[in-house]
């Protein structure tokens, strides 16, 4: 009793410590209990955020700390747009999302102004402002496509870019309308608007990469990175502010700026995500929530009627726009229903643009009522208009975007370059410095759906004692645990006694049927030929796998090009198609622009076999490997070499391999480098019984027989 004496529990709470733990209580058990009713966990925040706000039970107030983190919600989805938008695609499909915007944005204003003008009698200027609220939208569901991995659809990437147009245009109008009822609209308004906006992306699209890839090219701790990111998000959002437009704007050039150099494997990613996710969207939701007042609804016909005409036509609206959509670009059902879910939503920007309107005063009644561009009617009514909106755009949304997750998974099963082999991938440790990057890059050379598939390991000398072997063992692969763990990826650690290191490491690819390995070069050390040896006593004599050397200058998220090298004739090597899938993993998860130097045929064979999978290659011919000399004036920083390597005596083989090394270590010390070993036929077969080798080796001849059949292909065509 003496106890609750002292608490203040009266309503609404005012104990931040309460109305911390009862939102965060909230956010962990509404959407699991609104799930067995089949509703939508963003429509069970809102609906969360309805009952406890002012206008249900009164709990909490929409105070400043709610606007704040609300704010950082909305900022944080359009943010988390523009980080996962394939940038590629965005660039090839730029036309078609302007021209999306722009349609979209058209029948949606033009729909609103004739509702308006015509169906509730408003004014001219009333008219065109409820025009630009129906033009306008939010992308509640966007959380929802990341979590099912399908930021990179196609369908996704034209609705968010046109989500900028129509957001932008709405906005424009919005600014308009304003100076027009204040009488600001002159030469010198527009002038100010142009160069506002042209600075503004300039300084974000340009500037922002250099600064980030400086910063993260030299600070490693996780947190400042995340503050870093935070920082540059919302810098941008005020820089929008600043030139004229809306922060989200902003959020979404600064995603799109940072894009490239933050892996969607990365552990900064997973932060990003996590953080936003389980804290500012969620909060953005009850925000959102608590604004619904249900009693207002029912204050005059007025109210209602305004509510209805605005729903209805805002959703025919984004309809139409979904539908001519499907129709022009050749989209699924449920690509259609993906977009209209991402365009039909109405939140913050809606909300903004009434309150705007609402406190802008065009004159007095007769008995000195203020005449307001937007009434009370048109404020009261736009609560219904967000609650409707987002629950129709997250139930029709949802639907297409699980059923498209649904299908794409489908497709990676029946992928024909899975050949059936699960993916294991080795990373062996022997230097703590190189952990982190190790891990790194097995994780972004993976296919997205690898789970239990990868193992940290070290080789511990018999000769050294086992408690201090075992010590330098613990710290190695705890570290590589915890690497792993921040990007939510298992990892095995296994320790080897063994008196030869290629031994421990061939013996472990033989137990565990690894298909991948990765060896660390410290970036200090130097390229020693003994380490290329293709005799029986390295590594690469003992185990055809898909081997890795890896030598990390930078982090892979701040590499801006990887420059391959294959050697002629690598085509013809049974390993072709896997060493490949890597490569096209890496290049998809770093965002890297990639540039292969090979011979005529190789590339006319890449051209033809890999024209879907790498769109946006630069292709160069190279001749002779002496040509490395010149090669080291084409490498610039920030670029990764890598160099497409061969055993002694087989297809891709060149005598000039051997003084790679020495080219390494002479031309490309302040690069990252990476020596691909294939899987290769003509091992010795004693070697790889009962090893994984077999199972890929089950495999060469379907491989064989696709790059046979694409040869085919090519020839007659040519």
């Amino acid at each position: 009793m003496l106890l609750m004496s002292l608490l203040d529990l009266s309503l609404p709470l005012k104990n931040p410590v309460l109305q911390f733990s009862l939102l965060l209580l909230i956010i962990l058990f509404v959407p699991l209990l609104l799930s067995r009713l089949k509703i939508p966990s963003l429509i069970s925040l809102i609906i969360a955020g309805a009952v406890i706000g002012p206008h249900g039970l009164n709990l909490m107030l929409r105070d400043s700390s709610i606007i704040l983190f609300g704010t950082v919600g909305l900022l944080y989805i359009m943010f988390l747009a523009g980080l996962e938008i394939d940038v590629a695609d965005f660039r090839k499909n730029s036309s078609k999302s302007i021209l999306f915007g722009l349609y979209t944005f058209c029948i949606s204003i033009v729909l609103g102004i004739v509702v308006a003008l015509y169906i509730l009698q408003f004014s001219l200027l009333s008219s065109i402002l409820i025009g630009s609220i129906f033009a306008s939208h939010t992308l509640i569901i966007y959380p929802v496509v990341s979590k099912l991995g399908i930021a990179k659809n196609k369908a996704v990437t034209i609705a968010i870019g046109g989500t900028i147009i129509t957001d932008t245009l709405a906005l424009l109008v919005l600014a308009v309308v304003v100076g027009m009822s204040s009488g600001e609209v002159m030469s010198g308004f527009w002038i100010k608007l142009v160069i506002g906006l042209i600075s503004f992306g300039l300084v974000v699209l340009l500037l922002f990469p250099i600064i980030a890839r400086w910063f993260f090219k030299r600070v490693d701790d996780s947190v400042l990175q995340y503050l870093f990111v935070l920082a540059m998000v919302f810098f941008s959002g005020f820089l929008a502010e600043a030139a004229g437009v809306e922060a989200i704007i902003g959020a979404f050039l600064g995603g799109l700026a940072l894009n490239r150099l933050i892996p969607r494997t990365s552990p900064l990613m997973n932060r990003i995500k996590f953080v936003g996710n389980a804290i500012f969207i969620p909060f953005f939701l009850l925000g959102v929530g608590m604004l619904i007042d249900i009693h207002a609804f029912f204050k005059t016909y007025e109210t209602i009627k305004v509510a209805l005409v605005i729903t209805m036509a805002a959703t025919v609206a984004k309809y139409l726009s979904a539908w001519i959509t499907q129709k022009i670009f050749g989209f699924s059902l449920d690509q259609r229903r993906l977009i209209f879910g991402l365009i039909s939503a109405h939140a913050a920007l809606a909300l903004a643009t009434v309150l705007i309107g609402y406190n802008i005063v065009t004159g007095y009644a007769p008995n000195g009522v203020p005449l307001r561009l937007l009434d009370e009617s048109v404020l009261n009514g736009t609560i219904l208009f967000i609650l409707v909106t987002c629950t129709l755009a997250t139930v029709l949304g949802e639907k297409g975007a699980h059923n498209i997750a649904l299908a794409d998974a489908a497709d990676d099963v029946a992928e024909p370059e899975r050949l059936s082999t699960e993916e294991r991938i080795l990373i062996h440790m022997s230097d703590i410095s190189t952990v982190d990057e190790l891990v790194n890059l097995g994780v972004t050379v993976a296919s997205d759906k690898i789970s239990n598939g990868m193992y940290a390991m070290h080789v511990a000398d018999n000769s050294t004692p086992d408690e201090a072997a075992e010590k330098h063992a613990g710290k190695l692969l705890e570290k590589a645990a915890v690497a792993a763990s921040s990007i939510d990826q298992e990892l095995r650690g296994l320790l080897r006694y063994d008196s030869d290191v290629v031994n421990g490491i061939a013996c472990v690819i033989r137990e565990q049927k690894i298909t991948d390995l990765i060896l660390g070069l410290h970036h200090k050390n130097m390229m020693t030929e003994s380490l290329l040896s293709g005799s029986s006593e390295s590594i690469l004599g003992r185990c055809n796998v898909t081997t890795f050397m890896y030598k990390s200058v930078q982090p892979l998220s701040t590499i801006k090009r990887t420059i391959a090298v294959i050697p002629e004739g690598a085509e013809n090597e049974v390993g072709f198609v896997l060493w490949m899938k890597r490569v096209i993993n890496m290049i998809k998860n770093t965002g890297s622009k990639l540039v292969v130097y090979a011979s005529k045929q190789t590339i006319a064979y890449l051209k033809e076999a890999y024209a879907d999978k790498l769109p946006n290659v630069e292709y160069k011919v190279f001749r002779e490997w002496d040509d490395f000399l010149v090669l080291s004036r084409e490498i610039k920083n920030d670029d990764n070499l890598i160099l497409v390597m061969s055993r002694k005596n087989h297809h891709s083989y060149h005598t000039k391999m051997a003084k790679i090394p020495t080219y390494l270590n002479r031309y490309f010390q302040k690069n990252s480098y990476i020596l691909i070993y294939p899987v290769q036929s003509g091992i010795p077969e004693d070697t790889f019984d009962d090893t994984p080798a077999q199972s890929v080796r089950k495999n060469i001849v379907s491989v064989e027989n696709v790059r046979k059949m694409l040869e085919k292909v090519y020839k007659k065509k040519k």
